[in-house]
């Protein structure tokens, strides 16, 4: 049994402690969001907030999550008001959406480190995260819609 914080509530898994948080995430929260792209920690669509900090949910094991503040994609905005999730919407961002979770997690790390950042800055910080679909330039340009609402 181990206990966290996922989205503001206290909760325990039943897992194994070297169960990656992902699927704790997933499996045993049900909290389908944040998606499962590599498994190997290189393409990002696995990324969620540990005390702040965006991670690859699928290289963190539950037991080091232990006692941790993990935000989702569900918890980033109950109903989709965050100005990233707005942005994406206004810039047509998604094709497959698969990555999308992760990108938007990785985007408002950046935001709340720095909420103007320079287009420099933006694809610095979001190249570790991996669109198949080659969505680059319109995630460029909703992290720029969104840093003028943040």
């Amino acid at each position: 049994m181990i206990e966290l914080r996922v989205n503001g509530k206290s909760v325990v898994v039943a897992a194994e402690p070297d169960t990656p948080l992902l699927w704790a995430i997933r499996e045993h929260l049900e909290l389908t969001g944040t998606k499962y792209g590599c498994g190997a920690g290189h393409c990002g669509a696995c990324i969620v907030h540990v005390d702040g900090r965006a991670v690859k949910s699928c290289q963190l094991s539950l037991s080091r999550a232990a006692g941790s503040n993990v935000t989702t994609i569900e918890g980033l905005s109950p109903d989709a008001s965050h100005p990233l999730q707005k942005a994406w919407i206004a810039e047509q961002v998604p094709q497959c959406g698969y990555c999308q979770s992760g990108q938007i997690m990785k985007a408002a790390e950046l935001l709340e480190k720095n909420p103007h950042p320079s287009r420099d800055q933006i694809v610095r910080h979001m190249d570790s995260v991996i669109c198949r679909c080659g969505t680059y330039t319109r995630i460029v340009s909703a992290i720029q819609r969104a840093a003028g609402e943040v």
